[in-house]
Formats: structure tokens, sequence, C-alpha cells
């Protein structure tokens, strides 16, 4: 396969460079301070993971030079927006920067081309979704998002939001790895990137940081806050099912909610 190559974009692919997350974290402080040789010298370190990430379209029939400069831009734009306060790996967050570039190069160059009024509905629906899930906190259905752009003068169908929707989303499991830290042993999946259909960097963060705060709690907590949230159940059916009265139940999960909330 063309990964295997040795030269991708004049770059000699065999003598790419890591270096350890203490001097990634020591280049992105003097990046975001000016220092551009410090910014050249963290892109070029970063390289492999554009190509680690870039084989997973390898069977899109793209050109890999094409790919490889798409995916540099995620790159790039990693390293600008960065926010090196957060405890967040870089390339926890480089990672779906650097996918959502490259699914945008292939959305917009795709063979099968979608119509540009179905793409514009698609745009305006998740403009939509993203203002409606911070003003409620929680994804809206089709239907109020279908509603929310009617207001706006957008006429629309709760049939032709789905359908935009879908028509520009590639299907993905959940259990797709999406890249291999080869010092770490560690595996981002894409279960791991938590993320809606926006693909904005602001929600990827925001996730990713969730995710990271979700990670940090004890397996009981982890345990609770997943029966709780994603299982929809009540705190007398957790209480019946793990052994503990509801009160310990009610005790763990606000204990939980407010380290994940300083954690976030």
């Amino acid at each position: 396969m063309y990964y295997n190559k040795v030269e991708i974009c004049g770059v000699n692919t065999a003598e790419l460079k890591t270096i350890s997350d203490e001097e990634k974290k020591e280049l992105l402080l003097k990046a975001r301070s000016g220092d551009m040789p410090a910014r050249q010298k963290l892109i070029d370190s970063n390289l492999r993971l554009v190509l680690s990430i870039i084989q997973r379209f390898g069977n899109r029939g793209e050109n890999p030079d094409d790919l490889f400069q798409v995916g540099c831009v995620g790159l790039i734009k990693a390293v600008d927006n960065f926010n090196t306060e957060l405890d967040v790996k870089f390339s926890t967050y480089a990672v779906p920067m650097i996918i959502g570039e490259v699914r945008r190069y292939l959305r917009d160059n795709n063979i099968i081309r979608v119509s540009r009024s179905v793409r514009d509905l698609a745009y305006h629906a998740l403009s939509a979704k993203e203002k409606l899930s911070k003003k409620m906190d929680r994804d809206p259905t089709i239907d109020e998002i279908t509603q929310y752009l009617r207001k706006a003068d957008i006429e629309c169908t709760n049939e032709k939001v789905t359908a935009a929707l879908e028509a520009i989303v590639d299907p993905v499991s959940l259990y797709e790895p999406v890249y291999n830290d080869q010092g770490s042993g560690d595996s981002l999946y894409v279960l791991d990137q938590i993320s809606d259909k926006t693909s904005t960097d602001e929600v990827w963060l925001e996730n990713i940081a969730l995710s990271e705060a979700i990670r940090k709690l004890n397996d009981r907590e982890k345990s609770i806050i997943s029966m709780r949230f994603f299982e929809g159940k009540t705190q007398m059916e957790i209480a019946e099912e793990i052994g503990i009265s509801q009160a310990q139940v009610s005790r763990v999960e606000k204990g939980a909610i407010e380290q994940m909330r300083k954690d976030f």
C-alpha cells in the first residue's frame, strides 16, 4: 500500500522523527510565545502522526501526497490552536483536527457529488445543532433543529434535514483505531473522541476534555456515571444492581460530578 513508500511529498518517511511528551510541551510553550523555529520543529516531529492517520484513508483512491499535505494543514492548525493550559495530550487534540481536515477534503472532492443546496442545508443544520446543544445542554432532536431553521427563514422538513446530514457524513465504527502511539503503546479509537457531527475545533476540544475528566474517576464512579447518564438508570436501580444504598449512589454521583467539573 502507498503508506509503505519511502518518500511522500518529498519527505523521506523512513527518517521521520518523534519526540517525547515533555519535549512537545516545551516546544508548544515556545511556539505559543512566537518562537517560529520551535513551531517548525514541533510540526516536523509530528509528521509521523499525520502519516499514521492518512493510512486509514488509503482505500479512497486519493493521491497520497495530497492527503499528506491536507493532513499537515490539520497538524499546523492543531499546533497553532492547542491550549497548553489544559491537561490534554497534544496528540489527543491533534488527531481529530487532522482527521477533520482530511474528511473535509474528501467530502469536498467526493466522486459522489452532493448538491450545493443539500450541502448548505446540512451546514445550517450542523450550526443549529451546535447552538441548540449549548442552549439546551443536550443534543436537539431533528424536529427541534428543523423548527430552529424555519424560524431563520430556511425552508426545510424533518426528512430533508435528516437526508442532508446523512449526505455529508461517512459512517465509521466507534472501535476503529485512529492512532497508535509507538512510544507509549497507547491507542486512540473513535470512541475515545466523544464528539458530535459538527466537527468544529471547539466542540472537539470540549468533548476530549470531558473524556479525559471521566477517565480520572475511579471504577465505581465511572460505573455509576455510565449507568446514570449513558444508560438512563435511576439511582434506585443502580443501588439494587451494585448492592449499595440509594444514598450512597447519590453521594458517589455528586462527588464524581464535582470532580469532573474541576477537571473539565
